[in-house]
């Protein structure tokens, strides 16, 4: 069993079933050609461990240091590719400055921001793949004139 632990003021929930994991990897096309994958909040890397069977170069992300030494320790083919850093203030060209697929289980209370850090370097973005919460999602895929419907819904529904 692991020592990390979620933390409730980083919204972290871990992912735990392996089956879901790997259907959140599985989900991965590849279109956009590109040669380097990033995974926001690996936590204790239950979907790392599927997306380091894949061919794009494996990157992950996390501000959580318990996890960040616990992917170090059990992760040790990540070396050198284990950020300790906060997403939404990350400089995407510091990993690559080639097309990036993004991929993770996002966190409730900042997926919205993670979607509008995404949208700024959309160009460098070609695929993102993650499990958010329904509440999120149907809120992203709402029609015009809906009561949720805003500009994130706008921006995503044009990119």
């Amino acid at each position: 069993m692991s020592s990390v632990r979620p933390k409730k003021h980083l919204g972290q929930h871990f992912l735990k079933d392996l089956t879901v994991a790997q259907r959140i990897a599985d989900a991965l096309t590849g279109h956009g050609n590109y040669k380097s994958l990033l995974e926001i909040g690996p936590g204790t890397g239950v979907l790392t461990q599927y997306l380091l069977e894949k061919e794009p170069e494996c990157w992950v992300m996390d501000v959580d240091t318990e996890s960040i030494a616990y992917l170090n320790n059990h992760f040790p083919s990540l070396e050198g590719n284990i950020i300790e850093a906060d997403f939404l203030k990350m400089d995407f060209l510091s990993i690559t400055n080639s097309p990036l697929g993004i991929i993770g289980n996002f966190p409730y209370n900042i997926s919205s921001q993670i979607f509008f850090r995404i949208l700024d370097f959309r160009n460098q973005i070609p695929e993102v793949v993650c499990m958010i919460q329904t509440e999120v999602s149907d809120r992203l895929a709402e029609p015009p004139g809906s009561r949720t419907y805003g500009i994130l819904s706008v921006l995503l529904q044009a990119y």
